[in-house]
């Protein structure tokens, strides 16, 4: 038709960064202290409290899973919500086991291992981001569930078989995390490997 040869290409549409996806990764880290605040209430061993930081923990990882595919699926991925986002998930997650460990209801050293391999994959990521993305793995995925499923299990005031059942989990969640952990490493040495050899 006449005139279309001259109309210039549409510019890309700008992201808000006040969208749903980051009000959601906000959300979650508004909810961290909440979390602290039901989880220490009391003696930090009242039954009912224990019960709400446990409904609070589990909103603010049901937000984790949400908020990355809506950013996904509907156009939202932003700057602000790529570093905002493992952020948030490390805040939460660091949080409730600091927590735990602080309460004696799980041990230091459950808490150091987690946490270590967290920070280092997160600090490998940011180390390597300007050659490239190292993409979360199936097995990263499942880490992050399992973890979150040991941590709330343990936020739950729990006893005699369940507490059993909520230390299986856990152990699951720790062979998940060194497993993942060492897996990333060999990615991202695999990647400077390859990326040496291509120049």
């Amino acid at each position: 038709m006449p005139g279309h040869a001259d109309n210039p290409p549409a510019a890309p549409r700008a992201v808000r960064v006040a969208n749903v996806a980051n009000l959601l990764t906000g959300l979650r880290l508004v909810l961290v202290p909440v979390f602290l605040l039901f989880l220490f209430a009391g003696d930090g061993h009242d039954t009912a409290s224990r019960i709400a930081a446990f409904a609070v923990f589990a909103v603010a990882v049901i937000t984790d899973r949400f908020d990355g595919q809506l950013a996904r699926s509907y156009g939202m991925v932003t700057e602000f919500g790529k570093l905002a986002d493992p952020i948030a998930d490390k805040m939460l997650i660091g949080a409730a086991l600091i927590g735990l460990s602080m309460l004696g209801d799980l041990p230091w050293w459950v808490t150091l291992v987690i946490l270590l391999r967290e920070v280092g994959v997160t600090v490998l990521r940011f180390a390597v981001l300007r050659r490239g993305v190292i993409p979360a793995s199936r097995g990263g995925k499942l880490k992050t569930l399992v973890q979150a499923v040991a941590i709330g299990l343990f936020i739950l005031p729990l006893a005699g078989p369940w507490h059993t059942a909520a230390w299986v989990v856990m152990w699951a969640a720790l062979v998940l995390t060194i497993v993942t952990g060492l897996d990333y490493v060999v990615s991202a040495a695999q990647g400077a490997r390859g990326r040496s050899a291509g120049h």
